[in-house]
């Protein structure tokens, strides 16, 4: 019996009440199980001979059964397909609604997203089959909350090169992705007001506020984030390389004046370079961090550049942060996976990263000369030199977005992005350009040159 056990087959978790004799039991059990959904549509289910060694039936029971269900349609038998789950056919209570169906845009023109169809495959599978070749043992047990030795040492000499980040690998600690990094050191500066760009993302600032912190707004004009209005806050959070979402680069002076606030007044600023390497007029602005190491951290993650599935981000911190945000790690988490990281270490070292990344920036920046081309002639499109996205200027973000609705386009709105309505803000569409695939890209743009002229024509 043991070596029954521990042998392979498909395991059936079912609860049978032979209250009214055994076969009804079992038909009743297998019934609900396909009922309730723990059995999908096409599970393959024990052989009859299995089945009644499991449940301590005779398999003349576990046949009966089999052949009941199949005469009701629960179950569907084949020579040499076995015994399945049938595909039932969907309660009226269960039909997708209509609105269901509306949210599903045709286009997807919101930002946020890279072109996940350009995942380097390839690359990646040869990464990861020899990061697993040469993986130590270690590497399949728990490990350091800081992360692999492997992918900090990597990123150490990627991140100084392409963004001119200070990162010594004991001072790197590997992530979950951005969201988990700022909720980290949120709960390591144990609450306190934190400074948060105005326009920026509010998703962000309920990470903070649910970590602890409370949210200060710091305005943002066609220079950056303003220094001056940071006051005492313990940090503050910026996008310096590329605005979220007016796609400004903080201004050299306010570069200056961001760094001297924070060794001034004991600050600390938090570097979040979601898209850093994506600049088209020119090398990319190295990271903010590079001028104050001791002031910053920076905060960097590979979901726009590969894909948000990944799930690996890293924090580049200042020496008395390091231990800290490990120890809340540790304790949040224990580690972010290890074979990603290693995969990830090996496609840094062997350049087959960068040779992506830069196929990428050529990809978006075809792209946005596309969105530039069908509107910049005509209207105020901002933010342009880098990133993933646009901030086009309209009069009624309301109007235009009801009628982009109406024709299947979804898109981001500037009216989101604010700490707090005004009717005095600017409006704007803030157009992300990573997500449609190549075929579409350019009926998206028809259609929304389409819906700008008829609710909101250039003047």
């Amino acid at each position: 019996m043991d070596d029954f056990w521990s042998g392979v087959g498909v395991d059936l978790h079912l609860e049978t009440d032979d209250g009214e004799g055994r076969r009804v039991g079992l038909e009743r059990a297998l019934r609900d199980a396909v009922r309730d959904g723990r059995l999908a549509p096409g599970t393959r289910l024990p052989a009859t001979r299995r089945l009644a060694t499991e449940l301590g039936v005779s398999r003349g029971t576990a046949k009966a059964a089999y052949d009941q269900l199949v005469a009701e349609g629960y179950l569907t038998a084949r020579q040499g397909s076995g015994t399945q789950v049938a595909e039932l056919p969907r309660a009226e209570t269960e039909t997708p609604s209509t609105a269901a169906h509306a949210r599903t845009p045709r286009f997807d023109l919101r930002p946020g997203s890279p072109d996940v169809g350009a995942f380097p495959a390839a690359a990646w599978l040869r990464a990861l089959r020899r990061a697993i070749a040469t993986a130590p043992l270690p590497a399949y047990d728990y490990g350091d909350p800081r992360g692999r030795v492997e992918l900090r040492t990597a990123l150490s000499g990627y991140l100084g090169r392409a963004r001119g980040v200070i990162a010594p690998p004991e001072r790197i600690v590997i992530t979950s992705g951005y969201v988990q990094g700022l909720a980290l050191l949120t709960r390591v500066l144990e609450g306190g007001e934190i400074a948060m760009e105005d326009p920026g993302l509010a998703f962000h600032r309920e990470v903070v506020r649910r970590n602890g912190g409370s949210v200060v707004a710091a305005r943002v004009d066609e220079r950056g984030v303003r220094a001056e209005e940071l006051g005492d806050c313990r940090a503050a959070v910026v996008t310096p390389a590329h605005q979220y979402p007016t796609g400004v680069t903080l201004h050299p002076e306010r570069r200056r004046a961001l760094t001297d606030w924070a060794r001034a007044r004991g600050g600390l600023i938090v570097e979040d370079d979601y898209d850093g390497e994506f600049r088209y007029d020119r090398q990319p602005v190295g990271a903010l961090q590079g001028m104050a190491p001791g002031q910053v951290v920076y905060l960097g993650t590979a979901s726009k550049t590969l894909g948000p599935a990944l799930r690996l981000g890293w924090m580049v911190l200042p020496p008395h942060l390091v231990d800290a945000v490990a120890d809340v790690k540790l304790h949040s988490d224990h580690h972010t996976e290890s074979i990603g990281q290693l995969a990830l270490a090996e496609l840094i070292d062997s350049h087959a990263y960068d040779r992506h990344v830069r196929a990428c920036r050529l990809r978006y920046r075809r792209r946005r000369d596309q969105l530039l081309d069908r509107l910049g002639g005509r209207r105020n499109v901002r933010g342009i030199a880098a990133g993933l996205h646009a901030l086009v200027e309209v009069a009624d973000e309301a109007e235009v977005l009801e009628r982009a609705e109406a024709e299947g386009l979804a898109l981001g709105r500037l009216g989101d992005h604010w700490h707090t309505p005004d009717e005095t803000h600017p409006q704007g569409l803030v157009v992300g350009y990573g997500t449609p695939r190549e075929r579409v890209y350019p009926e998206a743009l028809t259609v929304l040159e389409k819906v700008l002229e008829s609710a909101d024509p250039a003047r």
